[in-house]
């Protein structure tokens, strides 16, 4: 209920907003940011449409009227008209900011879908940061080139894994004097899977040094060294290769 209810709305809030809701955990935020993005996308494509229509209609009658009034002397065409109108909607400033929340709303549902760039609304993020710089708090650096190359990443990791046929993960154990790695390919990217996560694999624990790409049927390689010693807990990864 929370999450299809309040999640869609409450998923316009900044990340750090969203955290300090006491009932935070009770939303699957995945899926209600991907609502919340498809929900903005369809409303203000709508709007833009109906700009469109109520813009065109408008200023085609007094691009009319003009020429009317002027006469056939004045040389204005009904297609210089429906340009001229066409040229004064692109350029209106409503257009612009009916255009950017639509591609907003197409970013935030992709990214929430895709990946794990569960992005709020960017008015309410710019209130917050400039809540952060005259009310202080903690501040954390996140970088929009960052958020761009991870959805571009996800992205990019959806289209090969739909060219690729399933297939069970290879695995490879090697040893560097006393230490043992182990690599793992796999045809699928790995949810979580980001150094340095704890990996547990059968009753072993390993630390996620590095995730790469690589050709062939197997094109995600994850290298692994094994630990001493583990604790089990809800932020170590279990490896069940299947």
């Amino acid at each position: 209920m929370w999450t299809y209810i309040f999640g869609p709305f409450l998923a316009l809030l900044p990340k750090r907003w969203r955290k300090a809701l006491p009932f935070s955990d009770r939303i699957n935020w995945p899926r209600a940011v991907t609502l919340s993005g498809f929900a903005e996308l369809c409303v203000f494509l709508a709007a833009l449409l109906e700009w469109y229509s109520i813009s065109m209609t408008t200023w085609v009658n007094r691009g009319l009227d003009v020429a009317l009034n002027a006469g056939p002397a004045s040389g204005i065409t009904d297609q210089a008209v429906g340009a001229m109108a066409w040229f004064i909607w692109v350029n209106h400033p409503l257009t612009w900011v009916i255009g950017y929340f639509s591609v907003e709303g197409a970013a935030r549902m992709c990214g929430a879908a895709f990946s794990d760039s569960l992005l709020g609304t960017l008015p309410l993020f710019l209130v917050d940061k400039t809540m952060r710089v005259f009310f202080g708090g903690p501040r954390k650096v996140e970088e929009g080139p960052g958020v761009a190359v991870s959805f571009v990443s996800a992205i990019s990791d959806k289209v090969l894994e739909s060219s690729l046929p399933l297939s069970v993960d290879q695995i490879l154990f090697q040893k560097n004097g006393s230490e043992e790695m182990m690599e793992i390919l796999a045809s699928r990217r790995k949810p979580d899977w980001d150094p340095p996560r704890v990996v547990r694999y059968q009753d072993n624990y390993y630390r996620l040094e590095n995730y790469a790409r690589c050709p062939g049927p197997r094109p995600f390689r994850y290298t692994l060294r094994r630990l001493a010693a583990g604790v089990p807990g809800r932020k170590v990864l279990l490896y069940e290769p299947r």
